[in-house]
């Protein structure tokens, strides 16, 4: 949950910009050096790492907005709430990227980008840093360790079908991340044709891509501010539909461990997101959410996704248990691969990521940040993490959901699941 918190914080003003925009491509505010006006007009980025320069009115205003919608939505509840949002917004999301991808894949140079997305390169195959890289894009890009998944899987009804639901949760996200890869990769080579270089020489990562190449490439599109409003409204709706997500692990996660009701749960850890956040909409907000997302995903996390799986899989033991469950309430029988995967793939590629990326951090500081600001923003903060979420394992869930578990354990025993 720890994790989750800080991420929900700087999330928020990530949806924040994508809302900014969405009204810049209409207005065309951006203009022609969209670098500039990123970094200079719109974020007022501070000069030095570690400096706060105080709130950016452009950026809190539309922040307020995403967490009015986000806390709007978790006050009314999983059903009358959370689903009802999901069930207008993933469709919205769908066909928003459908109408981008058609355009992008019918633009002059397209093919030239779908040729360096899908066109492999053979002589990188043993490459173990290349399988490493695709290792850590599908842990993150399915949100594993942030408690997502057990926060939802615990809305569902007794003894549902989890393979099914865990298959379908893995093809959709791999089937829209094909898409929108499409779509990208298809814009990426009309501009790459307009300016005469190689794909890789126009893509970009992070901030820069979404905030800066795709500003540029919506400038030479007929019908501009119409696929601009289309492009950045589409990265506003997947962006809130995510937050709400990880608030909801948060308000979760404290209702039930500290027995407080929905209401008042949401009332104490809203103000806490909602305040934290404001940090990222300073000045020195763009250089604070880097560092801290860098060392919250790269360390934070996976050290918590370790402990997870270690604990769980070689302490207690309980694969089997979990298992044979799984495999008694659905037609995808779990086998030896999935109790290997979990025991030996898994905790090879985290710990290998996390030692990995501890020793190049001591070589050399991320982002070239000086020292005291990669300590104090970063390690600190990935430390942190880890000593808070220690702190609240101490305390022992409510005694109402031990009742339950002790059930369902029994329940288990008595149809012979164990």
């Amino acid at each position: 949950m720890c994790v989750t918190f800080i991420v929900s914080t700087y999330y928020a003003v990530i949806i924040a910009w994508s809302i900014s925009y969405t009204y810049f491509a209409i207005t065309g505010a951006w203009g022609k050096d969209t670098q500039s006006f990123l970094f200079k007009e719109y974020l007022h980025v501070a000069d030095k790492p570690g400096q706060f320069g105080g709130l950016v009115p452009e950026v809190l205003i539309p922040l307020v907005l995403v967490w009015i919608i986000v806390l709007g939505v978790a006050f009314k509840g999983v059903k009358k709430g959370i689903e009802v949002v999901n069930r207008i917004f993933i469709p919205l999301l769908v066909v928003m990227f459908l109408i981008i991808v058609v355009r992008a894949v019918t633009m002059e140079g397209a093919m030239q980008g779908l040729d360096a997305f899908f066109k492999p390169d053979w002589s990188r195959i043993f490459d173990g840093k290349v399988w490493l890289a695709a290792y850590g894009q599908i842990f993150f890009s399915l949100s594993l360790a942030f408690g997502i998944m057990i926060t939802y899987s615990s809305y569902l009804p007794k003894n549902s079908d989890t393979t099914n639901n865990a298959f379908i949760t893995g093809f959709a996200n791999s089937g829209f991340e094909l898409l929108a890869g499409i779509g990208v990769f298809a814009a990426l080579g009309f501009m790459a044709n307009n300016m005469g270089v190689p794909v890789d020489k126009v893509a970009s990562a992070g901030v820069g891509l979404a905030f800066v190449v795709f500003p540029q490439i919506i400038n030479e599109l007929p019908m501009s501010p119409l696929f601009g409003v289309l492009f950045f409204l589409s990265l506003t709706v997947a962006g809130i539909t995510s937050l709400i997500s990880l608030a909801e692990v948060c308000f979760a996660a404290v209702s039930e461990k500290f027995s407080l009701s929905r209401e008042k749960t949401i009332g104490i850890m809203g103000t806490l997101l909602v305040l934290v956040s404001l940090v990222f909409a300073t000045r020195g907000g763009l250089m604070f959410l880097d560092v801290v997302d860098y060392f919250a995903n790269n360390f934070g996390l996976i050290t918590i996704a370790l402990a997870e799986v270690v604990t769980i899989g070689l302490i207690l033991r309980r694969l089997p248990v979990y298992q044979n469950h799984a495999n008694f309430v659905s037609d995808i029988k779990l086998g030896t691969f999935w109790r290997v995967s979990l025991l030996v793939i898994t905790p090879l590629m985290l710990g290998y990521m996390l030692i990995d990326g501890t020793i190049q951090n001591i070589k050399k500081n991320y982002g070239d940040y000086p020292t005291e600001f990669v300590v104090t923003y970063g390690w600190s903060i990935a430390a942190a993490f880890l000593i808070v979420a220690l702190i609240i394992s101490l305390k022992k869930w409510n005694a109402q959901i031990h009742s339950d578990s002790a059930k369902l354990e029994k329940e288990w025993k008595d149809r012979g699941v164990s």
